[in-house]
């Protein structure tokens, strides 16, 4: 599909609540699948810039 994950998905979405809370139930922020790699990649592709540091603070590379 489009997105390879929930993660994926609310990055794009620039959802940050939901974002927090998926990593908050463990949700692997490195993950990487669908058409837009990883969430990291997503939020940066979508300058959600408050999303992009959320990810990084939880160990996305």
């Amino acid at each position: 599909g489009q997105y390879g994950t929930a993660l994926q998905a609310a990055s794009c979405a620039g959802e940050y609540r939901i974002v927090e809370l998926l990593i908050q139930k463990g949700a692997d922020v490195n993950i990487a699948g669908g058409e837009h790699g990883t969430a990291l990649q997503t939020a940066s592709y979508q300058g959600a810039n408050s999303i992009v540091q959320l990810l990084i603070e939880n160990g996305a590379d």
